[in-house]
């Protein structure tokens, strides 16, 4: 995985945690567009960076591989992500 596609999949990772934390609790929910903007951009920009933009099939295939590596998944099945 290249450094660009990484900072792809982090960014998307990133916001995947995000959007499921404000959405968690359904009082907060209101507030989410504020919330995600960030996230959103951020993912949205990395993605065009490494011309993954409407290549969902590779793109989720890098966020896999991530998925795998991260710390907090370890002990988990990485098929359940």
């Amino acid at each position: 995985m290249t450094d660009p596609e990484l900072a792809a999949a982090q960014a998307y990772v990133r916001l995947l945690e995000t959007t499921r934390a404000v959405l968690a609790d359904a009082r907060q929910a209101p507030l989410a567009l504020p919330l995600l903007t960030v996230p959103i951009t951020e993912a949205d920009e990395a993605l065009r960076a490494v011309g993954l933009a409407g290549n969902e099939a590779t793109f989720f295939r890098l966020v896999a591989r991530l998925r795998t590596v991260l710390p907090e998944d370890r002990g988990h099945d990485s098929r359940a992500a």
